[in-house]
């Protein structure tokens, strides 16, 4: 049984983690996968039509706790306890809620002070007590609601009548109906950098870069540490170097060691094992991928992920809030000609290629692992666009979108084509790349619709 001590619109865990208020989902998921056999029988739900409509849970059964995040900003917004009968509760130290201390309301009222009277709602039966942050969810009999629910002056009951709690909610703000998650706590910075938003950098003749708003902890020498914000470029051809002094050090990095694709290439020796092996920088926390040649050691592709729920990749990756801008190729009834074309990450694929001529015939990206060859989310569809490869993922979402440059970084013949050819052909670059630590899953807690 868990022993978690609550802090009213902050957290509750113990002394060595804790589930915070604002964490990302990622971040939540790393605590839960390093007690294992502490913590058993994890489930995320979420919704595969509607992924930015509906909350994502993390539900902890056996303990009878529910993460609530936001499908948006994927940050935690509210933590329930819907069965106070698995788990041990306290308030600065002294024990509120455990199988010798019964959460009555005289004992909520003890251990948290005086509060505003109570409200009833008839329809389910339940009294809500509210604190700033806290709410504690009561059951009571429909018999008691004219004497002592209508109207409520106070929250006395008869001797022997006073009823248990039921369920705890802990969020940020006055109301859990209205609570948002609040910015990422510093406490959970871990000394990393984090994506505010990022820019696709373009001209005439196609992607240059990136142009990134970042923000991490400020300087260690300041008495309270601090977000800062920074502003940095990735542009096609900086060296390893340079993204390394723009970026800091990648998350991982990432050889590619083998090339299924090579079947595609019109080589003569497509057999011939190559020397070298391109590389990937993986920046987790903000959402992006960057490509190096092997030869030069220069960025030629960046992958921008979406960290939708239901795609294989999900939870590694933050979302990356990217703005691409693109000109229109086709006129609609609403849209004149020169309105350009926004791709971000929460737009559905069938709004942007109303508007684009993007690639017929999709290539369909299967993922597996190499020791794992199941994949559970069933394969996505990548259609090629002028020099941007769109992974769309059966409910219509992009799943990532790749930015790649044609020349001169990359030695494969096949790896780019003609502006006529650059439809299929770009598509397979992707594959043939591949996509970083994609091919490897991370997440091995349970997934559930």
């Amino acid at each position: 049984m868990l022993d978690l001590e609550v802090v009213p619109e902050r957290s509750i865990g113990t002394d060595n983690w804790e589930f915070i208020l604002g964490m990302h989902f990622s971040q939540a998921v790393a605590i839960i996968q390093s007690q294992v056999g502490i913590i058993k029988g994890v489930q995320v739900l979420y919704s595969d039509t509607t992924p930015l409509n509906v909350d994502i849970i993390i539900n902890l059964p056996q303990d009878g706790i529910r993460l609530i995040f936001d499908p948006v900003q994927q940050r935690l917004k509210a933590i329930e306890v819907f069965n106070m009968k698995l788990v041990k509760l306290k308030y600065y130290g002294l024990p509120f809620n455990s199988p010798e201390v019964v959460p009555s309301i005289e004992e909520i009222e003890h251990s948290f002070g005086a509060t505003h009277p109570g409200v009833y709602d008839a329809a389910k039966q339940l009294f809500a007590l509210h604190f700033r942050g806290l709410s504690f969810y009561f059951p009571v009999d429909s018999k008691l609601q004219p004497g002592y629910a209508h109207g409520l002056g106070s929250l006395h009951f008869p001797s022997g009548a006073s009823p248990i709690v039921s369920k705890m909610a802990l969020y940020c703000g006055g109301s859990v109906a209205e609570s948002r998650p609040p910015p990422l706590p510093l406490s959970c910075y871990n000394q990393q950098l984090y994506l505010e938003s990022a820019t696709v950098l373009r001209n005439s003749s196609g992607t240059r870069g990136l142009r990134l708003q970042l923000y991490t902890e400020g300087s260690p020498r300041a008495l309270e540490p601090r977000k800062q914000c920074l502003t940095r470029e990735v542009i096609f051809g900086d060296s390893c170097q340079d993204v390394a002094s723009n970026l800091g050090a990648p998350s991982r990095v990432f050889f590619k060691s083998e090339d299924k694709m090579k079947i595609h290439s019109p080589s003569a020796h497509r057999r011939v094992q190559s020397k070298r092996s391109d590389f990937f920088f993986n920046y987790f926390t903000l959402g992006i991928d960057i490509l190096f040649d092997a030869r030069t050691q220069r960025a030629k592709k960046i992958i921008l992920h979406t960290n939708y729920p239901g795609h294989y990749n999900f939870n590694m990756y933050h979302r990356c809030e990217f703005n691409l801008q693109l000109a229109p190729d086709k006129v609609t009834e609403d849209t004149p000609l020169d309105s350009p074309v926004s791709v971000s990450a929460y737009c559905k694929w069938d709004t942007i290629s109303a508007r684009l001529a993007p690639a017929e015939r999709p290539v369909v990206l299967h993922r597996a692992g190499s020791t794992n060859t199941a994949n559970v989310f069933g394969s996505t569809f990548c259609y090629g666009y002028q020099d941007i490869i769109f992974e769309v993922m059966p409910n219509n979402y992009i799943a990532s979108v790749t930015l790649y440059h044609p020349a001169p970084y990359s030695e494969s013949a096949y790896a780019i084509g003609s502006n006529a050819s650059s439809v299929s052909n770009s598509t397979r670059n992707l594959l043939q790349d591949g996509g970083g630590p994609g091919s490897k899953p991370v997440n091995n807690i349970r997934i559930s619709a």
